[in-house]
């Protein structure tokens, strides 16, 4: 009897994967237990080969794993994918169509099970159909209500008349009836608890909570170009940009873009922009530009592998170093990186306010993995939740960059008030005038860089610790690795294990220090080549982690549950 179960699904670009994922995790939702979504996806329209695991759970699940207890490939090929990928093993019941599965011969009778998906499609209509007699099998196997799949195919395809409803149901029934023969058989038993609040929850993925906290920070403005996986983000406001107020651009090259949120924000906008690794490398005199100017700015990066173009659908913590000192010169900024989709939502609503208090840089540094990655959570708590701005009613003896103690400058905008508000990208004087003094350039650097910094660290997020301070090894990991350390940290049943984990990676909370100086030993989990955050820890502590205590991985997938496990029990070898 299995209290949790792992779906993948695999099937070339085109064939309704997505769609497939969409239909299980609302109805499994729906039905009041926990799911995670996750996608492996090659960079072509059509064709290559793609994946999708689901875990359904009675517990909070969000975090990759290899095991899967049914593997439902859609195509010629698909098994292969998922037998090379490690997806299959001795205790994965497979469900497809016979001729199309290639390496069956490797599986156990038991292991299979035929399941007719074209033949029933075409009694019902024609191919169109075969994703719906897909849903109706696998849910057969969670004994889901009806009722529930016939309001979500009236709600999915009403808009397609009757008909189209109404064959959609028909081939959801006829492949639960395949499902439930499958049940009846005694080779599979699935019996989860539910749960029925979960029903009331939201399902998110990692971009819809990205764009969500820019709308809660008042985002009302975003210039990008599209570039994976950062794109969805720039969907999802221009979706909603009507409903907020939002005004979306999709500019002809990333230079523009951040030039364009820029001049947003000295407007009196509170804008953005949404980008890659690879989109950021362009927007990097921008950034310099934004710290003369003392201007703030909001800049979304969704890491995937690189260099140059990498593996564009693929996952990658490889960004750390390219964001912390992209640049010319020396100006303050503050990198977070989102853990949850919760935090997803949270930190980037923060960062409009960060940027617009201290007048700098905000990045909130997500990847591929954390971006198409959906799970159900509760509904956001919005009690907390303000848009601080900071701009004042300038008179006029406004000076735009007057010297304070706090490093902070009032920060006007052109005709609120009746100050000239004079911004310029050489040194310049209290008023905005271009100068060379050498004096005050001292000045303005120390306002501008140091006061400030030393401000912006007495806001730093702490790290969380996960397990107990006594630990004998102290396990570090930042950003999409909180839920996989989290669960690979209770399945490892190490009471000497702890993980401290940061969702802000630049500039470290003051704790920090104390944390690794009082570990007996370090330890470290990133998915980059570098050891990036590792490198960062020695540089502003002058603790290292060696060599032999980093599980790094950059192959374009995330860590997997098992593998964080095994690493965790080697930690005494």
């Amino acid at each position: 009897m299995k209290r949790e179960a792992s779906i993948v699904l695999a099937a070339p670009a085109g064939y309704g994967v997505q769609t497939v994922e969409e239909a299980l995790t609302t109805l499994l939702m729906a039905s009041g237990l926990n799911v995670f979504a996750t996608r492996e996806l090659m960079s072509r329209i059509r064709g290559g080969m793609n994946s999708t695991e689901i875990r359904v759970s009675s517990d909070r699940v969000a975090a990759y794993m290899r095991h899967t207890d049914i593997a439902v490939p859609l195509s010629k090929g698909a098994l292969q994918h998922l037998m090379t990928y490690s997806h299959v093993d001795k205790e994965t019941l497979v469900m497809g169509e016979k001729e199309n599965l290639v390496g069956l011969s490797s599986l156990s009778e038991n292991q299979f099970y035929d399941l007719p998906i074209s033949r029933i499609a075409a009694e019902i209509g024609g191919s169109i159909y075969s994703n719906s007699v897909a849903v109706g099998a696998i849910m057969a196997l969670f004994d889901i209500d009806e009722n529930l799949a016939i309001g979500y195919f009236q709600k999915r395809f009403g808009s397609k008349g009757d008909k189209v409803v109404q064959q959609n149901i028909d081939a959801y029934r006829r492949g639960s009836e395949f499902g439930q023969k499958l049940v009846s058989s005694g080779r599979i038993q699935i019996d989860i608890k539910r749960d029925p609040r979960i029903s009331g929850h939201m399902l998110l993925d990692g971009a819809e909570a990205v764009g969500l906290g820019a709308i809660a920070g008042g985002c009302n403005f975003i210039s990008s170009y599209p570039m994976s996986p950062s794109t969805p983000v720039l969907i999802f406001l221009s979706q909603h940009s009507q409903e907020f107020g939002i005004i979306v651009d999709q500019a002809e090259d990333e230079i523009s873009a951040m030039n364009k949120g820029i001049g947003a924000w000295y407007a009196g906008a509170r804008g953005m922009v949404t980008t890659s690794g690879g989109g950021f490398a362009l927007m990097t005199e921008g950034l310099s530009l934004a710290g003369m100017l003392e201007s703030p700015m909001v800049i979304h990066l969704g890491q995937r592998p690189g260099p140059a173009t990498g593996l564009p659908t693929r996952t990658e913590q490889g960004d750390l170093k390219h964001v912390l000192n992209a640049g010319h010169g020396e100006f303050p900024r503050v990198l977070f990186a989102p853990s949850t989709i919760q935090d997803a939502f949270y930190l980037t609503q923060r960062a409009f306010n960060l940027a617009d208090k201290y007048q700098v840089p905000v990045f909130v540094l997500t990847d591929q993995f954390l971006l198409e990655s959906s799970y159900d959570i509760p509904p956001l708590n919005l009690s907390g939740v303000e848009v601080e701005k900071q701009v004042i009613r300038t008179d006029s003896a406004y000076r735009r960059y007057a010297l304070t103690e706090s490093g902070i400058s009032p920060r006007g905008i052109p005709s609120y008030g009746d100050g000239l508000v004079v911004v310029d990208s050489d040194e310049h004087d209290e008023d905005g005038h271009i100068t060379e003094d050498l004096l005050l350039r001292k000045k303005m650097v120390d306002k501008r860089f140091y006061r400030k910094l030393e401000r912006i660290r007495k806001e730093a997020i702490p790290p969380e610790l996960l397990g107990s301070r006594s630990c004998r090894f102290l396990v570090i990991s930042w950003g999409s690795n909180y839920h996989v350390m989290k669960e690979a940290l209770t399945k490892s049943e190490r009471r000497d294990i702890a993980v401290l984990h940061f969702n802000q990676v630049y500039p470290l909370h003051e704790s920090v220090t104390s944390y690794l100086g009082k570990a007996k030993k370090l330890a470290i989990v990133e998915n980059n080549a570098g050891c990036q955050f590792g490198r960062l820890l020695q540089v502003e502590t002058n603790i290292s982690i060696p060599a032999e205590n980093c599980l790094l991985k950059y192959d374009g997938m995330p860590f997997s549950v098992e593998e964080v496990v095994e690493f965790l029990h080697n930690l005494n070898a």
